[in-house]
């Protein structure tokens, strides 16, 4: 029996962690099995990572050290959590993922999209998400939702307006050439109006992924 991957992308601000909180309570109570994980992270070398990459004291990194560390702890994200849980046929739920990469790291800050693609796929070893969701939100809005969470704001947080503009239009650039994998869903609506499409739309990809 084989898993069932689903992504979380989206500017900051726009309520992936909540969503994917509500999400894996109600599929568990369906009887599914879960697993929550988050990226970079997700794993002790990855959390170890993360540290690093998300430090305000690291504002002298270079972009192609970013790239780097986010790629080292994803590949050892994929081979020893999720591709496992994958085999396991279990239903894993990843708050970003290397759309990210394509999303920051390219569209954000100008790297080639054919490089970072390759080095996603090697440290993927070409594991693609069945199903990405992306909570979009006006950027703006989503960076006045992070504010009050002042000890979870990073480095990446930190950027200029311009920069969250540019990885918000990358999102729905990702999001418009890949349609089948991709669903948009208005992330400024209320929570439960949220949740309520999240659901709908995970049911029908899971029914429709049954063999």
């Amino acid at each position: 029996m084989s898993g069932f991957f689903v992504t979380f992308e989206g500017p900051e601000g726009s309520g992936k962690t909540t969503q994917i909180r509500r999400l894996a309570a109600f599929l568990e109570a369906q009887g599914y099995q879960v697993v929550m994980t988050r990226e970079p992270g997700g794993t002790l070398i990855g959390d170890q990572i993360r540290q690093i990459l998300l430090a305000h004291g690291n504002e002298a990194m270079k972009t192609r050290t970013e790239v780097l560390l986010f790629q080292a702890s994803r590949a050892q994200h994929v081979a020893e959590l999720i591709q496992p849980a994958l085999e396991q046929g279990k239903i894993v739920l990843c708050d970003r993922f290397a759309d990210s990469t394509l999303a920051y790291q390219g569209f954000g800050r100008g790297e080639s999209l054919e490089d970072l693609r390759r080095l996603i796929a090697y440290a993927t070893n070409g594991l693609k998400p069945h199903l990405t969701l992306l909570l979009d939100v006006d950027v703006e809005e989503g960076l006045r939702r992070r504010q009050p969470l002042l000890q979870e704001w990073n480095r990446l947080d930190a950027e200029a307006l311009a920069f969250h503009q540019k990885v918000r239009e990358g999102y729905l650039q990702l999001a418009q050439a890949e349609p089948e994998r991709w669903v948009v869903v208005d992330a400024e609506k209320p929570i439960e109006a949220v949740e309520a499409a999240i659901r709908e739309i995970v049911q029908a990809r899971l029914k429709a992924n049954k063999p």
